[in-house]
C-alpha cells in the first residue's frame, strides 16, 4: 500500500511545547488502510470526535529515531477535518511515558 514519512513530535506532559523527534518511517496495509476508512466512515455517521484504531506493530514497520526509543503503546487516531478523515500515530515512549505522535495524513491521499 503505501510507504510513509511523517515528522514527529512528543511532550513529556500534556502542557508543555512540543519537541521535534525527526523523521517516522511506517508502512500502511490493506487491512489498516480498510480499518482507517472504516473509522473515518463511523465518525461521518455518528459525529464522535475521534476514533482510534488499533495497529499491528510488524506490519506496520514502524521506524522511529534513535533518540525516541521504542514506545510502550502505538494506534492510530483518525478524526474529521473538513469533512475528511485524517489519521496521525499516538503513542507513548517506552523510557518515560511521553506522549509520541506525528503530523496528520489524509485518509484519501493513501494509495
Amino acid at each position: 500500500m503505501s510507504n510513509l514519512t511523517i515528522e514527529g513530535w512528543y511532550k513529556k506532559n500534556i502542557d508543555d511545547k512540543a519537541i521535534p523527534l525527526g523523521n517516522i518511517h511506517f508502512y500502511v496495509d490493506g487491512p489498516l488502510h480498510l480499518r482507517l476508512e472504516r473509522a473515518e466512515e463511523h465518525l461521518q455517521k455518528t459525529l464522535e470526535p475521534e476514533a482510534l484504531v488499533q495497529v499491528d506493530m510488524h506490519s506496520l514497520d514502524l521506524k522511529l529515531p534513535d533518540e525516541c526509543g521504542p514506545l510502550s503503546d502505538c494506534h492510530m487516531r483518525v478524526y474529521l477535518h473538513n469533512d475528511r478523515g485524517q489519521f496521525h500515530i499516538v503513542g507513548n515512549r517506552a523510557v518515560d511515558g511521553s506522549l509520541m505522535y506525528t503530523n496528520a495524513i489524509l485518509i484519501d491521499q493513501l494509495l
